[in-house]
């Protein structure tokens, strides 16, 4: 069952590969968000109600609720609709997006070799979910886009660090979603002041801001 739903947060970031509606980016955070709960209920080891509120909280709540809500308003406001025009095209894209995911089963495969304690599927698909979106974020051009990248990022050390520890991290989790609720907070009023003064949402603007 844990491989099943490994392999399907894997396969959101095809899809996101695949796509260029901002909203679909917005429903496979959701989607990450979910499965992620379902992953960690389903492979929880010990009953400790506080851990298992936390995760709910942390991955179903947050991760598959609040913030793809918030992040959906922001864009429904602004009338964003697709991504468009990326630095490498969609077919040149999709082969990198190949050559990640073979790369994250090298991964995988290695790290058998190199410690016990660490989940080999967990340990890869994170790294794919890890570069994946590194990889958007350098070939997407609206700031929307961007975000929303980096919070797949953070979906994918969520996964690395179930991957090599026998316990949720909880304190360092904590601290991330504290990082993390700042960080959208404070772009949201910085995004929609830019679509004040300047007609688009994309990076390309940010040259243009002064002091």
């Amino acid at each position: 069952m844990t491989d099943i739903l490994i392999i399907l947060l894997g396969t959101t970031m095809l899809y996101v590969f695949a796509v260029s509606r901002i909203e679909a980016y917005v429903k496979t955070l959701s989607v990450q968000g979910l499965l992620l709960f379902l992953l960690v209920i389903v492979d929880i080891r010990e009953i400790n109600w506080l851990n298992i509120a936390f995760l709910s909280l942390e991955t179903l709540i947050i991760k598959a609720i609040v913030i793809p809500y918030f992040l959906l308003s922001v864009i429904r406001k602004n009338e964003i609709g697709r991504e468009i025009e990326p630095y490498i095209s969609q077919f040149y894209s999709l082969l990198i997006a190949s050559a990640i995911f073979i790369f994250g089963f090298v991964a995988a495969f290695w790290s058998v070799k190199i410690g016990s304690d660490i989940k080999p599927l967990y340990f890869g698909i994170s790294i794919v979910i890890i570069i994946s979106s590194l990889f958007l974020i350098i070939n997407r051009k609206k700031i929307i886009t961007h975000i929303l990248c980096y919070m797949m990022l953070e979906n994918g050390i969520f996964l690395l660090s179930l991957s090599v520890a026998n316990e949720l991290p909880m304190l360092v989790n904590i601290g991330v979603l504290l990082d993390l609720f700042v960080g959208i907070y404070l772009f949201a009023i910085f995004f929609n002041k830019i679509n004040e003064m300047y007609d688009g949402s994309h990076v390309d603007v940010l040259t243009e801001l002064k002091d």
